[in-house]
Protein backbone atom coordinates (compact mmCIF):
# COMPACT_ATOMS: atom_id res chain seq x y z
CA UNK A 1 0.00 0.00 0.00
CA UNK A 2 2.78 2.45 0.92
CA UNK A 3 4.54 1.63 -2.34
CA UNK A 4 1.34 2.38 -4.27
CA UNK A 5 0.90 5.71 -2.45
CA UNK A 6 4.52 6.63 -3.19
CA UNK A 7 4.06 5.76 -6.89
CA UNK A 8 0.84 7.82 -6.92
CA UNK A 9 2.63 10.92 -5.59
CA UNK A 10 5.42 10.42 -8.14
CA UNK A 11 2.83 10.28 -10.91
CA UNK A 12 1.14 13.49 -9.69
CA UNK A 13 4.47 15.29 -9.40
CA UNK A 14 5.67 14.18 -12.86
CA UNK A 15 2.51 15.64 -14.47
CA UNK A 16 1.88 18.64 -12.23
CA UNK A 17 -0.22 20.76 -14.60
CA UNK A 18 -2.31 17.83 -15.82
CA UNK A 19 -2.86 16.65 -12.26
CA UNK A 20 -3.93 20.12 -11.10
CA UNK A 21 -6.38 20.53 -13.98
CA UNK A 22 -7.78 17.07 -13.19
CA UNK A 23 -8.23 18.03 -9.53
CA UNK A 24 -9.83 21.38 -10.39
CA UNK A 25 -13.37 20.00 -10.61
CA UNK A 26 -12.94 18.32 -7.23
CA UNK A 27 -11.44 21.49 -5.72
CA UNK A 28 -14.31 23.68 -6.97
CA UNK A 29 -17.01 21.24 -5.81
CA UNK A 30 -15.54 20.70 -2.34
CA UNK A 31 -14.81 24.42 -1.91
CA UNK A 32 -18.41 25.29 -2.83
CA UNK A 33 -19.82 22.73 -0.41
CA UNK A 34 -17.57 23.82 2.48
CA UNK A 35 -18.46 27.48 1.87
CA UNK A 36 -22.20 26.72 1.82
CA UNK A 37 -22.05 24.45 4.89
CA UNK A 38 -20.03 27.08 6.79
CA UNK A 39 -22.63 29.70 5.88
CA UNK A 40 -25.47 27.40 6.97
CA UNK A 41 -23.78 26.74 10.33
CA UNK A 42 -23.06 30.43 10.88
CA UNK A 43 -26.55 31.50 9.85
CA UNK A 44 -28.19 28.92 12.12
CA UNK A 45 -26.12 30.07 15.07
CA UNK A 46 -26.91 33.71 14.27
CA UNK A 47 -30.63 32.94 14.04
CA UNK A 48 -30.53 31.23 17.42
CA UNK A 49 -28.61 34.09 19.02
CA UNK A 50 -30.88 36.73 17.47
CA UNK A 51 -34.04 35.07 18.68
CA UNK A 52 -32.89 33.69 22.00
CA UNK A 53 -29.76 35.60 22.95
CA UNK A 54 -26.34 34.12 23.59
CA UNK A 55 -26.76 31.97 26.68
CA UNK A 56 -29.75 33.99 27.91
CA UNK A 57 -32.31 31.14 28.25
CA UNK A 58 -35.10 33.69 28.78
CA UNK A 59 -38.56 33.31 27.28
CA UNK A 60 -41.23 36.02 27.45
CA UNK A 61 -44.80 35.20 28.41
CA UNK A 62 -47.15 37.94 27.23
CA UNK A 63 -50.88 38.47 27.47
CA UNK A 64 -52.96 38.96 24.37
CA UNK A 65 -56.54 39.16 23.21
CA UNK A 66 -58.15 36.06 21.74
CA UNK A 67 -60.24 38.37 19.53
CA UNK A 68 -58.85 41.35 17.60
CA UNK A 69 -61.75 43.48 18.89
CA UNK A 70 -60.34 43.22 22.41
CA UNK A 71 -56.76 44.16 21.48
CA UNK A 72 -57.05 47.84 22.29
CA UNK A 73 -58.38 47.03 25.75
CA UNK A 74 -54.85 45.86 26.57
CA UNK A 75 -53.03 48.72 24.88
CA UNK A 76 -51.89 51.01 27.72
CA UNK A 77 -55.17 50.86 29.57
CA UNK A 78 -56.38 49.81 32.99
CA UNK A 79 -56.53 46.13 33.81
CA UNK A 80 -59.52 44.70 31.87
CA UNK A 81 -62.22 42.80 33.68
CA UNK A 82 -61.35 39.14 34.07
CA UNK A 83 -57.59 39.65 34.51
CA UNK A 84 -56.20 39.57 38.05
CA UNK A 85 -52.91 41.11 39.22
CA UNK A 86 -50.14 38.56 39.73
CA UNK A 87 -49.07 38.57 43.38
CA UNK A 88 -45.55 37.80 44.64
CA UNK A 89 -46.82 34.51 46.07
CA UNK A 90 -47.97 33.40 42.60
CA UNK A 91 -44.56 34.28 41.17
CA UNK A 92 -42.89 32.15 43.83
CA UNK A 93 -45.18 29.23 42.95
CA UNK A 94 -44.31 29.55 39.25
CA UNK A 95 -40.62 29.23 40.09
CA UNK A 96 -41.37 25.70 41.34
CA UNK A 97 -42.73 24.62 37.95
CA UNK A 98 -40.81 22.22 35.72
CA UNK A 99 -37.94 23.63 33.60
CA UNK A 100 -38.28 27.03 35.35
CA UNK A 101 -35.29 28.59 37.09
CA UNK A 102 -36.53 32.14 37.78
CA UNK A 103 -39.66 34.20 37.07
CA UNK A 104 -40.08 37.97 36.95
CA UNK A 105 -43.36 39.84 36.51
CA UNK A 106 -43.18 43.27 34.93
CA UNK A 107 -45.12 46.07 33.24
CA UNK A 108 -43.93 47.52 29.96
CA UNK A 109 -44.53 50.32 27.52
CA UNK A 110 -42.44 49.77 24.44
CA UNK A 111 -43.36 53.15 22.98
CA UNK A 112 -43.85 55.64 25.79
CA UNK A 113 -44.40 59.39 25.82
CA UNK A 114 -44.55 62.14 28.45
CA UNK A 115 -41.09 61.17 29.68
CA UNK A 116 -38.60 64.06 29.95
CA UNK A 117 -35.25 65.08 31.32
CA UNK A 118 -35.53 68.85 31.31
CA UNK A 119 -36.72 69.70 27.80
CA UNK A 120 -35.39 66.47 26.28
CA UNK A 121 -38.17 64.02 25.42
CA UNK A 122 -37.71 60.26 25.65
CA UNK A 123 -39.38 57.87 23.17
CA UNK A 124 -37.87 54.56 24.21
CA UNK A 125 -39.16 51.73 26.39
CA UNK A 126 -40.32 51.97 29.99
CA UNK A 127 -40.44 48.91 32.25
CA UNK A 128 -41.87 48.48 35.73
CA UNK A 129 -39.91 45.54 37.11
CA UNK A 130 -39.88 43.40 40.23
CA UNK A 131 -36.80 42.46 42.25
CA UNK A 132 -36.14 39.36 40.09
CA UNK A 133 -36.11 41.07 36.71
CA UNK A 134 -32.47 42.12 36.30
CA UNK A 135 -31.26 38.66 37.31
CA UNK A 136 -33.82 36.87 35.14
CA UNK A 137 -32.90 38.74 31.94
CA UNK A 138 -29.17 38.84 32.81
CA UNK A 139 -28.63 42.59 33.26
CA UNK A 140 -25.62 43.99 35.08
CA UNK A 141 -25.08 47.38 36.76
CA UNK A 142 -22.34 49.32 34.95
CA UNK A 143 -22.13 52.05 37.55
CA UNK A 144 -24.27 53.42 40.33
CA UNK A 145 -26.43 50.83 42.11
CA UNK A 146 -29.32 48.50 41.45
CA UNK A 147 -32.74 48.55 43.07
CA UNK A 148 -32.70 47.57 46.75
CA UNK A 149 -35.26 45.89 48.98
CA UNK A 150 -35.82 49.27 50.64
CA UNK A 151 -36.72 50.80 47.27
CA UNK A 152 -39.57 48.31 46.94
CA UNK A 153 -40.65 48.42 50.58
CA UNK A 154 -40.73 52.24 50.69
CA UNK A 155 -41.97 52.68 47.10
CA UNK A 156 -39.13 55.04 46.26
CA UNK A 157 -39.31 56.89 42.96
CA UNK A 158 -35.98 55.65 41.62
CA UNK A 159 -34.96 54.55 38.12
CA UNK A 160 -32.32 52.57 36.28
CA UNK A 161 -31.40 53.43 32.71
CA UNK A 162 -29.32 51.77 30.00
CA UNK A 163 -26.41 53.35 28.12
CA UNK A 164 -28.59 54.50 25.20
CA UNK A 165 -30.95 56.33 27.53
CA UNK A 166 -28.03 57.86 29.41
CA UNK A 167 -26.57 59.17 26.16
CA UNK A 168 -29.82 60.50 24.70
CA UNK A 169 -31.23 62.02 27.89
CA UNK A 170 -28.11 63.28 29.69
CA UNK A 171 -25.87 63.91 26.65
CA UNK A 172 -22.56 62.86 28.15
CA UNK A 173 -23.16 64.13 31.68
CA UNK A 174 -23.20 61.81 34.69
CA UNK A 175 -26.81 60.58 34.95
CA UNK A 176 -26.52 59.33 38.56
CA UNK A 177 -28.68 61.55 40.71
CA UNK A 178 -30.40 63.08 37.69
CA UNK A 179 -34.17 63.41 37.52
CA UNK A 180 -36.48 61.86 34.95
CA UNK A 181 -40.08 63.06 34.81
CA UNK A 182 -42.56 60.31 33.92
CA UNK A 183 -46.05 61.71 33.40
CA UNK A 184 -45.04 64.65 35.57
CA UNK A 185 -43.73 62.49 38.43
CA UNK A 186 -39.98 62.80 39.27
CA UNK A 187 -37.79 59.67 39.41
CA UNK A 188 -34.14 59.77 40.51
CA UNK A 189 -31.61 57.83 38.45
CA UNK A 190 -29.58 55.53 40.72
CA UNK A 191 -27.75 53.32 38.20
CA UNK A 192 -26.87 52.50 34.59
CA UNK A 193 -27.36 48.90 33.45
CA UNK A 194 -26.61 46.79 30.38
CA UNK A 195 -27.38 43.31 29.13
CA UNK A 196 -24.67 40.69 29.49
CA UNK A 197 -25.97 38.76 26.46
CA UNK A 198 -25.77 40.00 22.88
CA UNK A 199 -28.70 39.40 20.59
CA UNK A 200 -29.92 41.24 17.54
CA UNK A 201 -33.50 42.25 16.69
CA UNK A 202 -35.89 39.99 14.82
CA UNK A 203 -38.67 42.01 13.17
CA UNK A 204 -41.58 39.98 11.83
CA UNK A 205 -44.48 42.39 12.28
CA UNK A 206 -45.39 45.94 13.31
CA UNK A 207 -45.39 45.13 17.03
CA UNK A 208 -41.84 43.79 16.71
CA UNK A 209 -40.94 47.02 14.92
CA UNK A 210 -42.42 49.07 17.75
CA UNK A 211 -40.44 47.10 20.33
CA UNK A 212 -37.22 47.45 18.32
CA UNK A 213 -37.72 51.16 17.66
CA UNK A 214 -38.26 51.66 21.37
CA UNK A 215 -35.21 49.64 22.32
CA UNK A 216 -32.96 51.61 19.96
CA UNK A 217 -33.92 54.78 21.84
CA UNK A 218 -33.04 53.15 25.15
CA UNK A 219 -34.84 51.71 28.16
CA UNK A 220 -35.82 53.04 31.58
CA UNK A 221 -36.62 50.74 34.50
CA UNK A 222 -38.60 51.65 37.61
CA UNK A 223 -39.81 49.43 40.50
CA UNK A 224 -43.11 47.77 39.64
CA UNK A 225 -44.58 48.96 42.94
CA UNK A 226 -44.13 52.53 41.65
CA UNK A 227 -45.87 51.91 38.31
CA UNK A 228 -49.14 53.32 39.63
CA UNK A 229 -47.42 56.58 40.59
CA UNK A 230 -47.15 57.98 37.04
CA UNK A 231 -49.96 55.92 35.50
CA UNK A 232 -52.38 55.70 38.44
CA UNK A 233 -53.83 52.28 37.62
CA UNK A 234 -52.83 48.66 37.21
CA UNK A 235 -52.00 47.34 33.76
CA UNK A 236 -51.55 43.81 32.43
CA UNK A 237 -48.36 42.16 33.59
CA UNK A 238 -45.91 40.12 31.57
CA UNK A 239 -43.49 37.40 32.64
CA UNK A 240 -39.80 36.98 31.94
CA UNK A 241 -39.00 33.32 32.54
CA UNK A 242 -35.45 32.02 32.83
CA UNK A 243 -35.36 28.35 31.85
CA UNK A 244 -33.00 25.81 33.37
CA UNK A 245 -31.38 25.43 29.91
CA UNK A 246 -31.85 26.62 26.33
CA UNK A 247 -33.52 23.34 25.38
CA UNK A 248 -36.04 23.80 28.23
CA UNK A 249 -37.19 27.25 27.11
CA UNK A 250 -40.31 25.99 25.34
CA UNK A 251 -41.39 23.86 28.31
CA UNK A 252 -40.68 26.64 30.82
CA UNK A 253 -42.68 29.21 28.85
CA UNK A 254 -45.61 26.85 28.33
CA UNK A 255 -45.71 25.89 32.02
CA UNK A 256 -45.78 29.53 33.17
CA UNK A 257 -48.38 30.51 30.55
CA UNK A 258 -50.59 27.60 31.63
CA UNK A 259 -50.28 28.57 35.30
CA UNK A 260 -51.16 32.22 34.62
CA UNK A 261 -54.15 31.28 32.47
CA UNK A 262 -55.46 29.03 35.24
CA UNK A 263 -54.82 31.42 38.13
CA UNK A 264 -54.89 34.99 36.77
CA UNK A 265 -57.42 34.85 33.91
CA UNK A 266 -61.18 34.65 34.50
CA UNK A 267 -62.32 35.35 30.93
CA UNK A 268 -62.05 33.82 27.48
CA UNK A 269 -61.23 37.21 25.93
CA UNK A 270 -57.57 37.12 26.92
CA UNK A 271 -54.85 34.58 27.53
CA UNK A 272 -51.18 34.38 28.34
CA UNK A 273 -48.95 32.97 25.59
CA UNK A 274 -45.32 31.96 25.54
CA UNK A 275 -43.18 33.43 22.78
CA UNK A 276 -41.70 30.15 21.63
CA UNK A 277 -38.42 31.59 20.36
CA UNK A 278 -36.75 28.19 20.32
CA UNK A 279 -39.35 26.90 17.86
CA UNK A 280 -39.05 30.09 15.79
CA UNK A 281 -35.30 29.58 15.64
CA UNK A 282 -35.79 25.95 14.62
CA UNK A 283 -38.27 26.91 11.87
CA UNK A 284 -35.98 29.61 10.47
CA UNK A 285 -33.00 27.26 10.61
CA UNK A 286 -34.97 24.60 8.71
CA UNK A 287 -35.92 27.16 6.06
CA UNK A 288 -32.30 28.27 5.75
CA UNK A 289 -31.04 24.70 5.54
CA UNK A 290 -33.62 23.62 2.93
CA UNK A 291 -32.61 26.53 0.71
CA UNK A 292 -28.89 25.88 1.07
CA UNK A 293 -29.24 22.12 0.59
CA UNK A 294 -30.37 22.86 -2.95
CA UNK A 295 -27.15 24.79 -3.46
CA UNK A 296 -25.17 21.85 -2.05
CA UNK A 297 -26.74 19.52 -4.63
CA UNK A 298 -25.79 21.96 -7.38
CA UNK A 299 -22.22 22.09 -6.05
CA UNK A 300 -22.17 18.29 -5.91
CA UNK A 301 -22.64 18.22 -9.70
CA UNK A 302 -19.15 19.68 -10.07
CA UNK A 303 -17.83 16.74 -8.04
CA UNK A 304 -19.39 14.35 -10.53
CA UNK A 305 -17.85 16.34 -13.37
CA UNK A 306 -14.52 16.22 -11.52
CA UNK A 307 -14.90 12.46 -11.09
CA UNK A 308 -15.48 12.05 -14.83
CA UNK A 309 -12.34 14.11 -15.43
CA UNK A 310 -10.37 11.80 -13.13
CA UNK A 311 -11.66 8.74 -14.98
CA UNK A 312 -10.71 10.28 -18.31
CA UNK A 313 -7.17 11.12 -17.20
CA UNK A 314 -6.70 7.71 -15.63
CA UNK A 315 -7.75 6.05 -18.90
CA UNK A 316 -5.19 8.21 -20.70
CA UNK A 317 -2.61 7.21 -18.08
CA UNK A 318 -3.37 3.51 -18.64
CA UNK A 319 -2.89 3.95 -22.38
CA UNK A 320 0.40 5.84 -21.88
CA UNK A 321 1.72 3.18 -19.48
CA UNK A 322 0.58 0.09 -21.36
CA UNK A 323 4.11 -1.27 -21.84
CA UNK A 324 4.91 -0.62 -18.14
CA UNK A 325 1.81 -2.52 -17.08
CA UNK A 326 2.55 -5.36 -19.50
CA UNK A 327 6.09 -5.65 -18.17
CA UNK A 328 4.88 -5.83 -14.55
CA UNK A 329 2.37 -8.55 -15.41
CA UNK A 330 5.01 -10.45 -17.42
CA UNK A 331 7.42 -10.60 -14.44
CA UNK A 332 4.70 -11.89 -12.13
CA UNK A 333 2.64 -8.94 -10.86
CA UNK A 334 -0.87 -10.07 -9.97
CA UNK A 335 -3.95 -8.39 -11.45
CA UNK A 336 -5.07 -7.29 -7.97
CA UNK A 337 -1.79 -5.40 -7.48
CA UNK A 338 -2.21 -3.53 -10.77
CA UNK A 339 -5.84 -2.82 -9.85
CA UNK A 340 -4.91 -1.38 -6.44
CA UNK A 341 -2.07 0.67 -7.90
CA UNK A 342 -4.38 2.59 -10.22
CA UNK A 343 -7.17 2.84 -7.62
CA UNK A 344 -4.64 4.30 -5.18
CA UNK A 345 -3.45 6.83 -7.78
CA UNK A 346 -7.04 7.94 -8.41
CA UNK A 347 -7.81 8.15 -4.67
CA UNK A 348 -4.62 10.13 -3.94
CA UNK A 349 -5.39 12.53 -6.79
CA UNK A 350 -8.95 13.25 -5.62
CA UNK A 351 -7.93 13.35 -1.94
CA UNK A 352 -5.39 16.06 -2.73
CA UNK A 353 -8.15 17.88 -4.59
CA UNK A 354 -10.40 17.45 -1.54
CA UNK A 355 -7.80 18.89 0.83
CA UNK A 356 -7.15 21.86 -1.47
CA UNK A 357 -10.94 22.28 -1.85
CA UNK A 358 -11.45 22.37 1.93
CA UNK A 359 -8.70 24.98 2.31
CA UNK A 360 -10.19 27.03 -0.53
CA UNK A 361 -13.70 26.72 0.92
CA UNK A 362 -12.57 27.91 4.35
CA UNK A 363 -10.78 30.83 2.74
CA UNK A 364 -13.85 31.76 0.68
CA UNK A 365 -16.12 31.50 3.73
CA UNK A 366 -13.87 33.79 5.78
CA UNK A 367 -13.61 36.22 2.85
CA UNK A 368 -17.41 36.34 2.53
CA UNK A 369 -17.66 36.95 6.25
CA UNK A 370 -15.30 39.94 6.11
CA UNK A 371 -16.57 41.46 2.87
CA UNK A 372 -20.32 40.79 3.07
CA UNK A 373 -20.75 40.40 6.83
CA UNK A 374 -22.17 36.90 6.34
CA UNK A 375 -21.98 34.82 9.55
CA UNK A 376 -19.89 31.66 9.08
CA UNK A 377 -18.92 28.77 11.32
CA UNK A 378 -16.37 26.23 10.08
CA UNK A 379 -17.55 22.65 10.63
CA UNK A 380 -14.62 20.28 11.28
CA UNK A 381 -16.78 17.15 10.71
CA UNK A 382 -17.91 18.58 7.36
CA UNK A 383 -14.28 19.13 6.34
CA UNK A 384 -13.33 15.55 7.27
CA UNK A 385 -16.37 14.14 5.45
CA UNK A 386 -15.56 16.26 2.37
CA UNK A 387 -12.02 14.85 2.11
CA UNK A 388 -13.29 11.30 2.69
CA UNK A 389 -16.00 11.80 0.04
CA UNK A 390 -13.45 13.08 -2.47
CA UNK A 391 -11.41 9.91 -1.85
CA UNK A 392 -14.53 7.78 -2.50
CA UNK A 393 -15.06 9.64 -5.78
CA UNK A 394 -11.50 8.74 -6.79
CA UNK A 395 -12.10 5.06 -6.04
CA UNK A 396 -15.48 4.98 -7.83
CA UNK A 397 -14.40 6.82 -10.97
CA UNK A 398 -10.96 5.21 -10.98
CA UNK A 399 -12.43 1.70 -10.93
CA UNK A 400 -12.98 1.43 -14.71
CA UNK A 401 -9.42 2.54 -15.65
CA UNK A 402 -7.97 0.32 -12.92
CA UNK A 403 -9.89 -2.74 -14.14
CA UNK A 404 -8.82 -2.02 -17.70
CA UNK A 405 -5.18 -1.84 -16.60
CA UNK A 406 -5.37 -5.07 -14.57
CA UNK A 407 -6.89 -7.04 -17.46
CA UNK A 408 -4.33 -6.07 -20.10
CA UNK A 409 -2.78 -8.96 -22.03
CA UNK A 410 0.97 -8.73 -21.29
CA UNK A 411 2.02 -9.93 -24.76
CA UNK A 412 -0.16 -7.35 -26.56
CA UNK A 413 0.89 -4.68 -24.07
CA UNK A 414 4.61 -5.29 -24.71
CA UNK A 415 4.08 -5.12 -28.48
CA UNK A 416 2.74 -1.54 -28.25
CA UNK A 417 5.10 1.29 -29.03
Amino acid sequence: MLENINLAFQGVWSHKLRSFLTMLGIIIGIAAIITIVSTIQGTNEQIKQNLIGAGNNVVRVTIGATDSQNYFDLNYSALPEGIDPVAREMRDEMEKLGSVSLVSMYYSRDWCDNVYVGNTAFSGSLYGVDDHYLTAVDYAVNYGRSFTAADYENRRNVALIDAKSAKSLFQGENPIGGTIEINGMPFTVVGVVSSRSSSGPVINNFKDYQMYAGSTAGTIFIPDVCWSVPYRYDEPQYAAVRATSTNDMTAAGDNVAKYLNENAIRTTKYKYESKDLLQQASDLQSLSESTNKQLIWIAAISLVVGGIGVMNIMLVSVTERTREIGLKIAIGAQQSRILWQFLTEAAVLTSMGGILGVATGIGLAEMMSHIMGTPVAISVPACIIAVAFSMVIGVVFGLVPAMKASKLNPIEALRRE
